[in-house]
């Protein structure tokens, strides 16, 4: 929950790569929402995605990031995404990350944006001017939600409209949650310090043993060896995951609540019930086309998994603004994979602690061309396994988290049109035993196999550790 167990994709790289689709002839249908649903061809072409619980916008931040590169290469179609996810609080928090990803470059510049969106992404308690801009934020958001003529001022290409008016009435909630208001306390600290006892029960007195051991023996192994060891146990003990020595974090996090319900001016809420074992470093943060950041020497990594973190989002932050490739500047980066950094003490604050000193704002969020973003009700992944719904032969692709894959039915390939392709989340990233992740990915291609769909590779024959399982129907 926040954050998924696997990196993020180019989707539409995976589609034309894994169909053999080329711009040139690529046989897409029109997007038709008025009839059964099912697409016609048309010279308007476009792509429907489906993101079902993904639990971040990482495949849309990065899939839209990299379109430029593919309209280059003569691809004109539309991206419709479509989102779902189990719980509303992730869906405001979703609308906020993508509004930090597409915010103005008048109001904020590349690098100063990455360090804002890794606070809010991964880390448990915010600097004060991440604090700021959250409020900020929120007020236009909370704008955008009342008003239409505001959200199509402001992002004309995001749509809430597939959602219900609980679900609407939720993500009001959550905005006015993390407003700062003395009533509103959401004690971070607390809450993670209470999940990592009850995790841990006996062994919480020896817990850097054990954060090492998950680490090393466990993650390292499966493929996070870019997680250095000072990063990770500072993550399991504080929930700050990303940390900097030129910025002070003391400010709580209030877009890692969940389950909040309304009594009067004050919230019940079920506290911090996120992931407290792997960590969002996995995302962004395990490898990067830029190999001088991958060396290590006897072990020890060069830069942190904080720095490839760091360095991925700048390219995509930049590519989004600026539509041209990203050449990194090495001396930017911190080179602390093997310094032992002295870790200050953390600040107790509360929320009203920081007064909001940013000025509303209104300039309109980036925008890349011919992309679509549709918000939908936790309901529709019920309704789209029903026979001859809307959403019959709709999707070109989808993506589905490990965590969701057991709400899936077998008529839930009848939304997959021809061709398309499925990609599943595997729990390779995780700390569970191994014989549950190997018995969790014998599910993933049990399903494949029984709903003929075809394996990109051939996984029974290839002896390798993976976090994606990828289909395509092909008929």
């Amino acid at each position: 929950m926040f954050w998924g167990l696997s990196e993020a994709l180019d989707l539409i790289e995976e589609y034309l790569r894994i169909t053999g689709d080329c711009c040139e002839n690529a046989d897409i249908s029109k997007n038709d929402d008025k009839g059964s649903g099912k697409k016609e061809r048309n010279n308007e072409e476009h792509i429907n995605i489906l993101l079902f619980g993904s639990n971040d916008p990482r495949h849309v931040i990065k899939t839209i990031a990299k379109l430029y590169t593919h309209r280059e290469k003569g691809f004109n179609s539309v991206i419709n995404f479509y989102i779902i996810d189990g719980c509303v609080e992730i869906v405001a928090r979703n609308m906020l990350l993508l509004g930090i990803a597409l915010e103005n470059p008048e109001t904020i510049n590349v690098r100063s944006k990455a360090h804002l969106f890794m606070d809010v992404y991964g880390n448990s308690l915010l600097r004060p001017f991440s604090h700021q801009y959250l409020m900020a934020k929120t007020k236009s958001l909370l704008k955008m939600i009342t008003d239409s003529e505001y959200l199509q001022k402001l992002a004309p290409f995001i749509s809430i409209e597939g959602l219900k008016y609980r679900e609407r009435d939720g993500l009001l909630n959550a905005l006015n949650f993390w407003m700062p208001k003395s009533e509103n306390i959401f004690n971070i600290k607390q809450y993670w310090s209470d999940r990592v006892r009850k995790l841990l029960g006996t062994r919480y007195d020896y817990r850097e043993g054990q954060f090492d051991w998950d680490l090393n023996m466990v993650l390292k192994d499966r493929g996070a060896s870019q997680i250095c060891s000072q990063e990770y146990r500072h993550w399991r003990e504080t929930g700050i995951a990303f940390t900097f020595p030129e910025f002070e974090y003391h400010l709580p996090n209030k877009t890692l609540s969940a389950g909040l319900v309304r009594n009067g001016e004050q919230y019940f809420h079920r506290g911090y019930v996120g992931d407290i074992q792997t960590g969002p470093f996995v995302n962004f943060g395990l490898t990067t086309s830029d190999k001088r950041m991958l060396k290590s020497a006897h072990g020890e990594n060069d830069y942190r998994s904080t720095d490839i973190t760091e360095r991925n989002i700048l390219e995509l932050f930049h590519e989004l603004t600026s539509q041209t490739p990203y050449e990194h500047d090495l001396t930017h980066s911190h080179k602390y994979g093997s310094v032992r950094l002295q870790m200050s003490k953390i600040l107790t604050s509360t929320n009203n602690d920081v007064m909001v000193t940013l000025s509303d704002y209104e300039h309109p969020w980036i925008r890349a061309n011919g992309v679509q973003i549709n918000f939908l009700s936790t309901e529709c992944v019920f309704t789209m396994q029903n026979n001859n719904s809307r959403w019959t032969e709709f999707f070109d692709i989808i993506f589905v988290s490990h965590n969701y894959f057991s709400f899936l039915k077998e008529s839930f390939v009848s939304i997959m049109r021809s061709p398309s392709i499925l990609i599943f989340e595997g729990k390779l990233l995780c700390t569970e035993r191994k014989d549950v992740v190997d018995n969790f990915d014998e599910k993933l291609l049990s399903f494949g196999k029984g709903n003929n769909l075809k394996s990109v590779i051939n996984y029974d024959a290839i002896n390798a550790k993976r976090s994606h399982f990828k289909f395509k129907k092909i008929n």
